[in-house]
């Protein structure tokens, strides 16, 4: 009898010690919670858009395309899957509003996550232009977008990063958000669609499908010219595939309607 009750209370123990461990891992101070998915997506931003200006800045003629495609695609890919436990690593302003739309965070993450994206999207440019010559900067007008130079090409160019970018988003929503499609493989999923849409439509708006990887080279260039279609394009873009999910392709827990 005494031999059972110790070994009912060695187990007791081994589940109380399970336990504690289980809970160590869960983030409950305040640094865990608020700070430092802020400082992840600074940190993540401040670097994808770090390896993307220095991709076009440096980019060869006989690469094309698909040196810049690779290098954002890969570092999207990259940085999700190291940061995607602290911050979920949306590293844009559209992402973030279409998570917190189908309640994968909370409100009171929205506005500083976004307020990092875009500090970080200035220092990753700025990280860039430490790096390279000052000679290639200026051949590559700052990594800024000069794509659209006429009234004749915004139309195109918008149309572009709205589609573009609800495609991207959509990706995001449907294999790191909805749980019904979940994917552990949702960093070379996304990674995959950024490479697609810039081989796409590099050409058409600069495919920038994100404000903070603009801001920063305008910043950086003094380059406003149709700035604007980056921001209109991307949010609008952002906000297509937030109704698409939520209407159509989302599990019966997000979707709004055909319950």
């Amino acid at each position: 009898m005494t031999e059972e009750k110790l070994q009912l209370h060695d187990t007791e123990s081994n589940l109380d010690a399970d336990t504690k461990r289980r809970d160590s891992g869960r983030p409950t101070g305040t640094y865990d919670r608020l700070i430092q998915p802020c400082v992840a997506e600074l940190v993540g931003t401040a670097f994808f858009v770090f390896v993307g200006c220095v991709s076009v800045i440096e980019n060869v003629e006989a690469a094309g395309r698909l040196q810049p495609a690779l290098a954002h695609g890969l570092a999207v890919a990259v940085l999700v899957a190291c940061l995607a436990e602290v911050s979920g690593a949306h590293f844009n302003p559209p992402f973030t509003l279409a998570v917190y739309l189908c309640g994968g965070i909370p409100m009171k993450m929205v506005v500083p996550y976004i307020v990092c994206q875009l500090i970080g999207g200035v220092l990753g440019a700025t990280m860039s232009k430490v790096m390279t010559s000052a000679e290639h900067y200026a051949t590559a007008e700052g990594a800024a977008f000069a794509v659209v130079q006429s009234d004749m090409q915004v139309m195109g160019a918008v149309f572009g990063e709205v589609a573009m970018t609800c495609l991207v988003t959509t990706v995001v929503l449907m294999s790191a958000v909805n749980s019904k499609s979940k994917n552990p493989m949702a960093p070379f999923l996304i990674g995959c669609t950024v490479i697609v849409n810039i081989l796409a439509g590099a050409d058409v708006s600069g495919t920038c499908l994100n404000p903070a990887r603009a801001l920063g080279p305008a910043v950086l260039t003094g380059h406003w010219t149709y700035h604007w279609v980056y921001w209109v394009g991307p949010l609008s873009g952002g906000l297509v595939a937030v109704v698409l999910v939520r209407l159509l392709l989302g599990d019966q827990k997000l979707r709004v309607i055909f319950k």
